[in-house]
C-alpha cells in the first residue's frame, strides 16, 4: 500500500485529542531504549532524556512518544529493556498516572499494535526486589496515529510515526526485524555499525519522507512524524512537516514543543562551564513560531 494511501487509513481512524493555547505537549521519538549493552544506542543519552521529562513534568506538559520508544527488533525481552532503563519508565509512569502520556508505535516497536503484547509487558512489570508484579500503564492504549483538534477551530495537527508506506518498515518490517536481531545485532556488539538504521542515512532525504510531504501538500495537513531521525521545522508557506528527529543523536536529544498557541524544535544537550562544571541544556534551535501561521486556511 501507498503512503499516501495508509497516511489517510491511520488519519481516518486516529483518536483526537482537543488542545488550545494553554496545553502544553512535548514530543520526542525514536529512543530505541536497549538493554544497555553496547549495541544500546539509548544508553549514552539516558541522562538527558530523563532530565528532560522531569522538568516537563514539573511544568505541566503532555508526553507524547511519536513511536520507536524501545528497540524491539534487536531485542526481544521488553523486561530487560524495562529494567535497564527503570528510571524513565518510573518518570513516564509519573506522566501517566497523571494522565499526561500518549505512546504511538513504530517499526521497531510495532508489537505494541498488539494488545496481548500491551497487555502482558506494558500493563505491569515483575518486581524481583520484592518479588511480586507491580503497575507500570495499566490499561494503557497504544496508537498508530494521533490527532491534536485545536479548539474552537476545524485545524488539527496529524501525529504519527513515519514508517507507513516504506516496504520494508511497514509491510516487510518483519524482514528487517530478523537481519537487525540475527545479523547486525551480534556485529554491533563486536564493534561493527548497523547500516539499516536511518539514523545512518542522515544526509540523505528517503522517499519515504517524499512521500509523507506530498500528502502533506495534497491533504492540506499539517503533520508531526519521526522515523527519519532527520529534524525538520518548516518555514511558514512550506508544507507542514515536522520532524522531531531522535533521542539517540550523539551528543544531544531533539524534540519539538507546543505551549502558549506556539510551536519550536528544543535539543537537550550537556554543555560545560568555565569552572569545569558540566550541566544539561536546553535549547531552542526553531522557532518559536505561532501556530495559526502555520494552518493552512479554510
Amino acid at each position: 500500500m501507498s503512503t499516501s494511501r495508509r497516511l489517510s487509513q491511520v488519519f481516518k481512524s486516529s483518536k483526537e485529542i482537543p488542545f488550545d493555547d494553554s496545553s502544553k505537549f512535548i514530543f520526542f521519538s525514536d529512543c530505541h531504549r536497549g538493554d544497555n549493552s553496547w549495541a544500546d544506542d539509548f544508553a549514552h543519552n539516558q541522562n538527558l532524556l530523563f532530565t528532560a521529562l522531569n522538568h516537563y513534568f514539573n511544568e505541566g506538559f503532555t508526553y507524547i512518544e511519536i513511536g520507536d520508544g524501545e528497540e524491539l527488533w534487536e531485542n526481544r525481552n521488553f523486561s530487560e529493556i524495562r529494567q535497564s532503563h527503570s528510571h524513565i519508565f518510573w518518570m513516564m509512569r509519573k506522566f501517566y498516572m497523571k494522565k499526561r502520556l500518549y505512546m504511538i508505535w513504530g517499526n521497531h516497536d510495532m508489537v505494541k499494535k498488539h494488545k496481548r503484547f500491551v497487555e502482558k509487558n506494558l500493563y505491569r512489570y515483575y518486581d524481583e526486589r520484592k518479588e511480586k508484579y507491580k503497575p507500570l500503564f495499566d490499561k494503557i492504549e497504544v496508537y498508530e496515529g494521533l490527532i491534536l483538534k485545536y479548539a474552537g477551530t476545524d485545524h488539527k495537527i496529524f501525529i504519527f510515526h513515519g514508517h507507513q508506506g516504506d516496504l520494508f518498515n511497514d509491510r516487510l518490517w518483519w524482514f528487517n526485524r530478523f537481519i537487525v536481531r540475527y545479523i547486525w545485532r551480534p556485529l554491533e556488539l563486536l564493534g561493527f555499525n548497523d547500516p539499516t538504521g536511518p539514523a545512518k542515512n542522515y544526509e540523505k532525504k528517503s522517499t519515504n519522507e517524499e512521500n509523507i510531504i506530498k500528502w502533506v501538500k495534497d491533504h492540506k495537513q499539517m503533520v508531526i512524524a519521526g522515523h527519519s531521525h532527520r529534524p525538520a521545522f518548516p518555514n511558514v508557506g512550506d508544507p507542514l512537516y515536522f520532524n522531531d528527529g531522535s533521542c539517540i543523536h550523539p551528543r544531544c536529544i531533539t524534540g519539538v514543543e507546543i505551549q502558549n498557541g506556539e510551536i519550536m524544535m528544543i535539543k537537550w544537550s550537556v554543555n560545560t562551564k568555565n569552572d569545569g562544571t558540566l550541566y544539561v541544556e536546553r535549547e531552542i534551535i526553531e522557532g518559536p513560531q505561532k501556530l495559526h501561521s502555520f494552518f493552512y486556511d479554510d
